[in-house]
């Protein structure tokens, strides 16, 4: 549709050339400058008469491209004002939900989060019928996602990609969407698995040992296929011991030992009932991103 309305606007107006003068035309080629420089068209005739104005459909879709070509060279921030512009001068037309979607996309590709979210939660109140919806939320869940620094961090921006993220997976489980979703997730869940064993080890350090146990049962319970639950089962086994619940320690231990008895944890947990045993102080480390630590695991 967009090319066969470009090559008849290029047809009717290729005969006229576009003057240089301060005065282009009548109606003001400096008004309509991008279309004029992208149709070739000049709104002034030979003989000095105007041409009729270009439509709203005729300039938006001049300045949707103009947007298109400011994106491209990295200035979102000029990209999403024009998009809205368009979006503007064509409310009702399907150049609309499309601008609006490119805006939102601007946003986000600026590292605007929080505008682009604004934007996104705008654009499904106005365009419900949109055919790109699912795209819409994907990028909101994104957002979320984008926000997401390391384990010891705010928790928030983790909770919203996923819930983003799973609605994703419920509402179009046959897209590309859902697919990368499931990814996403697995990803999220390894870090809220890992905040919970920071935590944990802190409360350690610091030997309060009653809200360590409970963080450590929330990787043991919630997070249990995560690469932590090795390290969290053997945890409750030192502070079990360390309370005095040697039965407790014990099944934590038969646990670790039944799931994972090749697991270093494991050997460590042995030697807890060594009636020598001392538990080794946890030093915090430095550790590499999940996320990269996931693409790391992928080349080993």
């Amino acid at each position: 549709m967009l090319k066969d309305i470009l090559i008849l606007l290029l047809s009717i107006f290729l005969l006229f050339s576009c003057s240089t003068k301060n005065n282009v035309n009548k109606t003001g080629c400096k008004k309509y400058d991008f279309y004029c420089k992208r149709t070739g068209v000049s709104l002034k005739s030979s003989n000095d008469k105007a041409l009729p104005e270009p439509t709203d459909q005729e300039i938006a879709i001049s300045i949707y491209y103009e947007a298109i070509e400011s994106l491209q060279i990295g200035d979102a921030f000029y990209a999403a004002k024009k998009f809205r512009e368009v979006e503007n001068l064509l409310p009702q037309d399907k150049w609309a939900s499309k601008a609006s979607l490119m805006a939102s996309y601007a946003e986000y590709s600026r590292s605007s989060y929080s505008s682009a979210i604004f934007s996104l939660e705008r654009h499904l109140k106005h365009y419900p019928a949109d055919k790109n919806i699912a795209y819409a939320h994907y990028l909101i869940a994104m957002c979320y996602y984008e926000q997401i620094l390391d384990e010891k961090k705010d928790l928030k921006p983790l909770l919203q990609a996923r819930e983003k993220f799973e609605f994703i997976m419920r509402t179009y489980p046959d897209t590309d969407y859902a697919t990368d979703a499931r990814f996403k997730i697995d990803l999220i869940i390894d870090q809220l698995a890992a905040k919970e064993m920071s935590i944990a080890r802190y409360y350690m350090k610091t030997e309060k040992w009653i809200p360590a146990l409970n963080r450590l049962k929330v990787v043991v319970d919630q997070y249990d296929r995560t690469v932590f639950v090795e390290e969290a089962l053997h945890r409750l086994v030192e502070v079990y011991y360390r309370l005095g619940l040697l039965e407790e320690a014990k099944q934590a231990a038969t646990i670790l030992g039944y799931n994972y008895q090749s697991s270093q944890w494991y050997a460590r947990s042995y030697k807890v009932f060594n009636k020598k045993y001392k538990s080794k102080k946890i030093k915090k480390k430095k550790e590499m991103g999940l996320i990269r630590r996931k693409i790391k695991g992928l080349f080993e």
